[in-house]
């Protein structure tokens, strides 16, 4: 499925039980918000670890990155992995300024994060 907002594109997928939303473009002004009700949208109802793939994100900002930590804080709360990947290095300085490559995993390609979702909890 393919869902195109304002400036960016989420593609979502399924894949071992996990939901896999692949992002590209930009994540800006207005379309913030349409991210955050398409990211919401998809997720709604599911309680399945997601791979969330920024390879495609060139720009996201503070309304965006705020999205992606109500992902990662529903994700918690309900007790399923949640991994980012796939980010560029522009993008992962991002993260890293914010921090959130210390609340978030971060791997470098969507099958490490596949990884990460399906290894047995310890």
């Amino acid at each position: 499925m393919t869902v195109q907002e304002n400036e960016f594109e989420l593609r979502v997928d399924q894949a071992e039980g996990s939901l896999i939303i692949g992002v590209s473009g930009q994540i800006r002004g207005l379309a913030a918000r349409e991210f955050h009700n398409a990211i919401f949208r998809e997720i709604q109802g599911q309680n399945v670890p997601i791979v969330l793939d920024l390879g495609g994100l060139t720009y996201i900002n503070s309304m965006g990155l705020r999205s992606v930590l109500l992902v990662a804080k529903r994700q918690q709360e309900n007790k399923v992995k949640f991994v980012v990947c796939s980010l560029s290095e522009p993008m992962r300085k991002v993260f890293e300024i914010t921090c959130f490559d210390r609340i978030i995993p971060v791997v470098d390609s969507r099958s490490e994060a596949m990884a990460v979702i399906t290894e047995a909890e310890t």
